[in-house]
């Protein structure tokens, strides 16, 4: 049940301009008392369309396009859709023909220091672009809103939009009944209040500084996993050209079954080459491997709706929100949830359960370290955690994100209409086993980019700290 904040209860005169309307909802979604916050700050506010420049005044969306996915990366642009834009990692972005949008609508290119809102569906939720996004164009259900540079610094008000102040604005403005929207003038007169110029190009910095070490975490992440496939001599298998040759999958013979498994699938010969790939070099299965830890899904339980207070709940984490740079989960009461939903250090957590198709999570792996050991992870993922004190995770996980592992684990799958990972195949899974100091540089290449992440996020989260006080100073000035 939501209540009034006693900071800022409701007003007689909210009231009256309502109509005297006595039901919660306009009250309560936060965006009536944002609004009024803002207007009693004694500080300037300009408006969002007064700060932007470029395409359409600097907010704009774009227009509904035919969408022609490739396979060949240098006929392509990497595609961002409105759920895209909230991944951590961005390696495995669907490929869209370079000459169905490249020349008919260039301006779809996002550019660093831009904001991304998604502007239908889910309404409101934000990205800011990095150095190292430049080179990707985005969905027409993608708000872009380009700071002039002359106008306000993009960190400040990247910052600014995604506060307690912005984001409930954004989202009120959304029309439509089964599928929300909202268009880029329902949020070209949003007042954007203009703080102490110093504070405002610290909060600037501090968004700048969190971007870059974002870059640098899905650059050390790709590094490790090339470093481990070039050490093992098996440079053919970094760059994976899966569908080069998929009519080798067309008609083929197996021999030799047993009982194990007699879905053809199972038997999928791009999958068998990468396979007998692996066979070829040094290495030890994983069930070898996970003795002593853990190869196996994650508890089932009976969810509990609690607090949302670390100190009495869990955030709970799905297959699709745990890819995103940060959850938005359920939260569950601590008091009525075991704590083996949790995840131990250097645990992957594949998703294990879903359907087939090419951009859909299954069988892609998160890696829980560091911040993520306090969320609560579902039953739908497959938990590998390594037994041998010589194999840590962080060099597992440096293996499973890869392309090929992707694809030989998509090959096991088994089920109906959900799909799921076969117990006996997973564990036959070859592991290259390198040398003890290349396995140790291939680890501390993945914790080092992991650290980048959770220090990314402080800083974020300082910036937004730095606002909203400045912000609620004012206010009790005014």
């Amino acid at each position: 049940m939501k209540i009034a904040s006693r900071d800022n209860p409701v007003r007689i005169s909210w009231l009256r301009e309502q109509g005297l309307r006595m039901d919660a909802a306009p009250y309560l979604s936060g965006a009536f008392e944002a609004r009024k916050l803002l207007e009693r700050l004694p500080v300037r506010k300009d408006k969002l369309d007064e700060l932007t420049a470029g395409h359409g005044g600097g907010i704009f969306n774009g227009p509904k396009f035919s969408r022609v996915y490739v396979t060949d990366p240098a006929n392509a642009v990497p595609f961002l859709g409105s759920t895209d834009m909230m991944e951590a990692d961005l390696t495995h972005l669907p490929l869209l023909s370079r000459a169905k949008v490249a020349d008919k609508i260039p301006y779809l290119q996002i550019q660093p220091g831009m904001t991304l809102i998604s502007c239908s569906g889910t309404i409101g939720r934000m990205s800011y672009v990095r150095e190292d996004m430049a080179g990707i164009w985005s969905s027409q259900h993608v708000m872009k809103v380009q700071p002039n540079p002359e106008r306000i610094p993009s960190g400040y008000l990247n910052t600014f939009l995604r506060s307690r102040f912005g984001i409930p604005i954004v989202t009120s403005q959304a029309y439509g009944a089964i599928i929300q929207h909202i268009e880029p003038h329902h949020i070209s007169g949003l007042p954007v209040p203009r703080l102490d110029p110093a504070l405002e190009q610290e909060i600037h910095d501090l968004v700048e500084q969190a971007a870059a070490l974002r870059a640098e975490f899905q650059a050390g992440s790709v590094a490790a996993t090339e470093d481990l496939f070039r050490t093992a001599e098996l440079d053919e298998l970094i760059d994976l050209r899966w569908h080069d040759d998929r009519d080798q999958d067309l008609g083929f013979v197996q021999r030799e079954l047993t009982a194990t498994t007699l879905r053809p699938l199972n038997f999928q010969p791009r999958a068998e080459r990468i396979l007998k790939r692996l066979r070829e070099v040094d290495h030890v299965t994983l069930g070898e491997i996970c003795k002593g830890g853990q190869l196996s899904r994650g508890l089932r339980f009976m969810r509990v709706d609690g607090a949302e207070e670390p100190r009495y709940s869990y955030q709970l984490v799905g297959q699709r929100q745990a890819f995103w740079l940060r959850p938005v989960g359920r939260w569950i009461s601590k008091a009525k949830t075991s704590s083996e939903v949790l995840a131990k250090d250097e645990t992957i957590l594949v998703a294990s359960q879903g359907t087939l198709g090419e951009n859909e999570v299954f069988c892609r792996p998160i890696f829980a370290t560091g911040a993520w050991l306090s969320y609560a992870y579902s039953e739908h993922f497959l938990r590998i955690r390594s037994g041998d004190t010589d194999i840590p995770g962080a060099y597992l996980f440096a293996f499973f994100r890869s392309e090929a592992m992707f694809r030989v684990l998509r090959s096991m799958s088994t089920g109906g209409k959900q799909q799921d990972i076969h117990e006996g195949l997973r564990a036959q899974i070859p592991i290259p086993v390198l040398t003890a100091p290349d396995r140790e540089r291939i680890a501390e290449t993945i914790r080092t980019a992991y650290r980048k992440r959770d220090e990314a996020d402080r800083k974020e989260d300082r910036a937004l700290e730095l606002l909203e006080r400045a912000v609620l100073e004012h206010s009790s000035a005014g």
